[in-house]
């Protein structure tokens, strides 16, 4: 289980290197975003391409993102179920909806979406806008950020089996930490009503 371990972390730290990457992006995105609006609102000038930039920029912030956000797990969960369930519990369910959820899921959209960025890259697609851009890069950016996703599937799966294999601790155990953490400043009691 060594080696499957290893390939965890390599995994882990390509996804976290691509988040710090995306925290770039949100930052270009929202400053594009703000010089087009000036831009417009002042000069009365307006650009189909650095619209398009922007939602492209947006794009690639969730897309890219999907696998960061798995190894953070800050995607979405059903805590009403899952905060009920002992970490065995959790880590089992965990497997089940990797294998028979998203790894599925992962393939089917890598499949569908591959051969849509590659017509767009061939034909030199381009947007239908005046000024507007190419339109590969942006269909590329869904097999990427899907790869990114089953990858880093596999290393929660991975993950989720040494846990339960009594290798490592608790994955998820830092962040039901955090969680509680955040919950014990939130219920504050209320100061005196003068």
């Amino acid at each position: 289980m060594k080696f499957p371990l290893k390939v965890s972390g390599l995994i882990d730290a390509l996804n976290e290197r691509v988040g710090r990457i995306i925290k770039w992006l949100i930052l270009a995105a929202v400053l594009l975003g703000a010089g087009n609006a000036i831009v417009r609102k002042t000069l009365h000038m307006g650009s189909s391409a650095f619209t398009e930039m922007q939602w492209y920029l947006f794009s690639a912030v969730f897309l890219l993102g999907a696998g960061y956000a798995f190894l953070k797990n800050v995607h979405v969960r059903i805590d009403v179920v899952s905060g009920r369930l002992s970490a065995r519990g959790r880590s089992w369910v965990d497997i089940l909806g990797i294998l028979i959820f998203l790894i599925p899921f992962c393939g089917m959209l890598i499949d569908m979406s591959w051969p849509l960025a590659l017509k767009a890259w061939q034909s030199g697609e381009m947007s239908q806008n005046a000024g507007g851009l190419i339109r590969w890069p942006v269909y590329l950016l869904l097999p990427i950020g899907i790869a990114l996703l089953l990858l880093q599937s596999l290393s929660e799966l991975i993950k989720r089996i040494a846990f339960l294999r009594g290798l490592i601790p608790d994955p998820l155990a830092h962040d039901q930490t955090k969680n509680e953490a955040a919950a014990a400043v939130s219920d504050d009691p209320p100061s005196e009503a003068r």
